[in-house]
Order: structure tokens, then sequence, then C-alpha cells
């Protein structure tokens, strides 16, 4: 492992840290609990909105609701989990038990009745309420796994360098847990099986295959997951003090250099748009709903191929590349710095994507120049969101330290469940802008069932439908919103205090503190 690189006092104890197999133990369940959260961000809005035909409100407001909730249920349990002390330590036994409830509560939250089934008020409630309660219940149950798995990797060393090094490949790996978002592309390839094999028609083979499709995905993410908690090690040093939940929620707002991360994080809430939106854009928008149009007269569509590819590596690449490189610039630029230059500069390519697809009136298939400006856009803005994501989880990690520091006590769960709640109360807010968005160009329940009918027909192509204003909509949703919000996150920052002199400073002399209680 590397070393700091960090000036430390001559009688500080040697770093603890990690060993090569409990990193990779670790990052191979962070893989696993991304591909599940994947499923649920990328999958499941989908499913209810395009294959079981939920209502775009209701989807909305199911969302919100539960974020709202996890306002409350985050910080709760990260006070849980920084007053739990067992043989295994604080955040571990969370991680050995909590993988098994979150893989069935995933699967719960996909079998659910078809709304445009039944004509009933009240199985239109209970449909809704089936999705209402086991969303919330995934997301309780995801919290509970969720805050020790980030909060453990300020346990794992007390290096700052490697603590840096396996915050970066966590959240490079996070992106590699993109793939449950193929739930979306792999329920749609598996559905002509249905209608074949047993005689369903188009909706219902849909659903059956995304129920199965779901379940694979899962139990195969759960598996992985699990290895977190076999694997890591708690090393540092555990302080005996404890705050009460009440000290801890108030803890959470007079630490200035979290607090101002916790509200540029909820400025930034619309950033998630693009993983609640994109998968169904690309499924209509490229392949009118239906992944056989990839054929047409028994050719393959190369170009429609090619053009998709290009979009994919616009988008993947600059997430990863910028994920990786940008803990090797704080050491240059410094992590404030790059923080607010990633916020203000990713707003513009974010604008652009919208302003690219005015351009080309539409049609970006009409030309591959529009494509590839396209691709060139998404993955400057990519790269900004994915560091952004790197930098604040070592941004908290470092509040870790303050904390300690001025009060002698690690409040990692606590802090790290500012980060769940982040990521989820985007979710909630990028949910209910989405539900107004497609609320006012209809694009909810039975006009969606009537556009996959047409489509199937061949009547149009997606990006005609509605005069093209669901197409317009998906593409101002991944655009102008998250702009905004990418914008408005740099203003709290401003005076973020903690620089990485003070930090280095602060962690150097919680190094000797450590020693010297060890020679007591």
């Amino acid at each position: 492992m590397s070393k700091s690189k960090n000036s430390v006092p001559a009688n500080a104890i040697k770093h603890n840290t990690y060993t090569g197999k409990e990193l990779t133990g670790y990052l191979v369940g962070l893989a696993g609990q991304n591909i599940i959260y994947n499923i649920i961000a990328g999958g499941l809005q989908y499913y209810w909105q395009s294959i079981i035909f939920l209502p775009a409100m209701a989807i909305s407001i199911i969302f919100f609701i539960a974020r709202v909730w996890d306002a409350i249920n985050d910080p709760m349990m990260g006070s849980i989990v920084d007053h739990t002390r067992s043989k295994w330590g604080k955040c571990r036994p969370y991680l050995m038990f909590v993988p098994l409830p979150v893989g069935i509560i995933t699967i719960l939250t996909f079998c659910n009745g078809t709304y445009t089934d039944y004509s009933t008020t009240g199985m239109h409630v209970l449909i809704i309420a089936w999705a209402a309660i086991s969303y919330i219940l995934w997301g309780m149950t995801y919290t509970i796994g969720d805050i020790p798995l980030w909060g453990v990797t300020s346990l794992m060393t007390d290096d700052e360098g490697d603590r840096a090094k396996a915050l970066s490949l966590a959240r490079i790996v996070a992106n590699v847990g993109a793939i449950g978002m193929l739930i979306t592309f792999a329920g749609k390839a598996l559905s002509p099986m249905f209608q074949e094999k047993k005689g369903m028609d188009v909706l219902h083979a849909d659903k059956a295959s995304y129920i199965i499709i779901a379940v694979v995905l899962t139990v195969f993410a759960t598996v992985l997951f699990q290895f977190a908690g076999v694997s890591v090690r708690e090393r540092v040093q555990q302080s005996e003090k404890k705050y009460t939940m009440k000290e801890n929620f108030k803890i959470m707002f007079s630490n200035d250099p979290f607090r101002r991360l916790l509200i540029s994080g909820v400025l930034r809430s619309p950033i998630q748009l693009l993983s609640i939106v994109g998968l169904t854009l690309v499924m209509y928008y490229f392949f009118d709903n239906n992944l056989a149009n990839l054929v047409v007269d028994g050719q393959l569509q190369i170009l429609k191929i090619v053009q998709l590819l290009v979009m994919a590596i616009g988008l993947l690449g600059g997430m990863i590349i910028g994920t990786a490189v940008t803990p090797k610039l704080t050491g240059k630029f410094g992590k404030k710095q790059l923080y607010n230059f990633y916020s203000v500069a990713g707003a513009v390519p974010f604008f652009l994507i919208f302003a690219v697809y005015k351009l080309a009136d539409g049609n970006l298939m009409k030309s591959m120049g529009y494509v590839i400006l396209m691709a060139v856009m998404m993955f400057a803005a990519s790269w900004a969101m994915g560091s952004i994501n790197i930098l604040q989880s070592i941004m908290i990690a470092d509040c870790v330290d303050y904390e300690e520091y001025k009060n002698g006590v690690r409040t990692d769960g606590v802090f790290f469940s500012g980060q769940s709640f982040i990521t989820k109360l985007s979710m909630g807010v990028s949910s209910l802008i989405s539900g107004f968005i497609y609320s006012a160009v209809h694009y909810t329940d039975k006009y969606i069932e009537t556009l996959n009918a047409d489509l199937a027909a061949g009547k149009y192509h997606f990006f005609e439908a509605n005069d093209g204003k669901y197409a317009m909509a998906m593409f101002l949703l991944i655009s102008v919103p998250p702009a905004i919000g990418m914008f408005l996150s740099a203003i709290p920052t401003i005076k973020y205090s903690l620089t990485d002199q003070e930090h280095t400073r602060i962690l150097n002399e919680l190094i000797e503190r450590r020693a010297a209680k060890d020679k007591e």
C-alpha cells in the first residue's frame, strides 16, 4: 500500500492501514451494493412507468416521500452505527448481515400488479400502496448497509493517501455497478421469449421478463455485496466517548465544513435526473422501446449501434476518467478548488446538452456530427459529475477527522449518513421534477401504453411522438435542471474552511494523540 507523503512527527506510530486482500473484498462488496442501487435508480422508475404504467405523479410522490423520511432515517442510522461496539467493530456487523434483506426487498419492489389491468379505484390504490411500501422499506434497509459501507473507509486506514486511494477506487467501482441499469435492456431483450413460448401479450411478457432479470441481477449482486462484511477490518482506534442521537444531529450542523458539503449536495440534487431519465431516453429515442429495431429487413443497423456506442463512451468515459484522475489533481490544485471548479464549469456542458438537441431539430440521429457533439457534452458533464462524487467522499472523510480533532470522537456513521442522504434525496427531488415535466406533456400511464402500442406498430418514431414533446421533455430533464443544480452547489463551499494544509496538520496531530494513548 502507498504511504502518506505528509510529514509525520518522529514519535508517531506507524500508519495502520488495510491489506490488498481487505481492499479487494471491500471493492467487490461495494460493486454488488451499487449494482443493487442501480437496479433501483436506473431500472425501477422505467419499470413502474413504462412496463406496469403507474401514474407519473404517483411515482414522483412515492420517491419524494421516501426521501423526506430518509432526512430523518439516515442521521438516525448514522448515530446507531456510531454507538455500535462489537467484536467486529462498529460498521462491519451491518455489512455482514444486511445484504440478504436488501436483496429480498429489491426483488419485491418489482412484484406488483399492472396498473392498466384494472379499472377499479381500489386495485389502483393497492398497486400504488405496494409500490410505496416496498420502496420505502428498500430505502430504509439500503441505508442500514450504505452508511457503514462508506463510513468504514475512514476506519480501514489512518493513512491519508491510502484513504484517498480506497475512496477513488470505490467511486470507480461504483460506476462499474452501473451494470445494474442493464435491467432496462435485458428485460426488453428477454420479453420475446415469453411471447413466443408462453403465448403472452407484449405487456405481460415485458413484466415477466423484468421480474426474472431483477431476480437474477439482484441475487448476483447480493452475493458480491456480502464480500464487504467478510473482508474488511476496522483498524483505526475508536474513542470511548459517545454522543446521544440528539447530539449527533447537532454535530451535523455545527461542523461548518460538513454543513457546507451537505447543503451543496442538496442543491445539486437534480443531477440524478441523468441516471433516472437516461435509460428511458435511450430505450425510446434510439430503439423506439424495442431492441428488435436494431435489425430492419434482415439488416443490422450498424450506424445506429455506432451512434449509441459513441454516446455511451461519452457518458461513461467521462465519469470513469474523472473519478480516476481527480484524486491525483487534488495534490496540485486542492480539494476545495477542484470541487468548486467542477461545480461551476460542469454546469456548462449540462446546459449545452439541451442546446445540441435543439440544434439538431429534435433528431440527433440524422447526423453523426450531432451525435459526436452530444457525446462531447456528455463526456464533459459526466467528468464533472464523477469528480464531484469522489471529492465529496474524500472531503466528508476529512470532516470526520476534523470532528475527532475538535471533540475527541469519530462520527463516521453520522457524517457518511449525510452522503447517503444526499444521494437518496437527489433521487426524490429529481423524481418530483420529472413527474411534473412528464405530466405536463402527458407522458404517463395510459398515454405510455398507447405510445408503446403505436411504436410497436411502426406508426411513427419516438422523437416524433406528441409533436416531439416527449423527447424534448427527456432532454430538458437531463440538461437544464442539473445545470442549475451544479452551478448553485458551488455557493455554500466558496467559504469551505478545511483546507488541505489544515487537514494534514489535523491528521498528523491525531496520529500523535493515538500514539500517546497507546503508550499509556
